[in-house]
């Protein structure tokens, strides 16, 4: 009979059946199943993975296409504003893209970049997220 060569492996594994209520998959490594074990109190601690982001992620796994993804809050209709360099912009929501002065546009990045000639985050340049109107 042989050793364990990683004297850590029966520490783990106890520790992942008492967190995930079942063994590991066979053969998993103990370095692997540690960094999982951290993840999971990590995300016990914090609360994951935001549900929207889940959601994003599971569409986009269908083969939606990311940008239709990343403005699923956003619905045909909505008009977003933004005041840049004394003048103000303001931005249809269409199916499948943004209207700008009578142009399509597929993304809002696409269309900050046009505005401010420098590559901005379309959602953040137009107050969609938390960091909004910061470079």
């Amino acid at each position: 009979m042989g050793r364990d060569p990683n004297p850590e492996r029966p520490a783990t594994l106890a520790q992942w059946e008492a967190v995930f209520g079942s063994s590991p998959p066979p053969y998993m490594s103990v370095p692997f199943m540690q960094k999982a074990l951290r993840y999971e109190a990590q995300c016990k601690a914090l609360g994951g993975v935001p549900a929207g982001t889940k959601r994003a992620l599971k569409r986009i796994a269908t083969g939606e296409p990311v940008a239709a993804s990343n403005s699923s809050s956003l619905r045909p209709g909505a008009q977003l504003v933004r005041e840049w360099n004394g003048r103000t912009y303001q931005v249809q929501v269409v199916e499948g893209g943004f209207e700008l002065d009578g142009k399509s546009w597929k993304s809002l990045s696409a269309i900050a970049k046009h505005i401010t000639g420098a590559t901005w985050s379309g959602p953040r340049f137009f107050g969609l997220n938390s960091r909004a109107g910061r470079p």
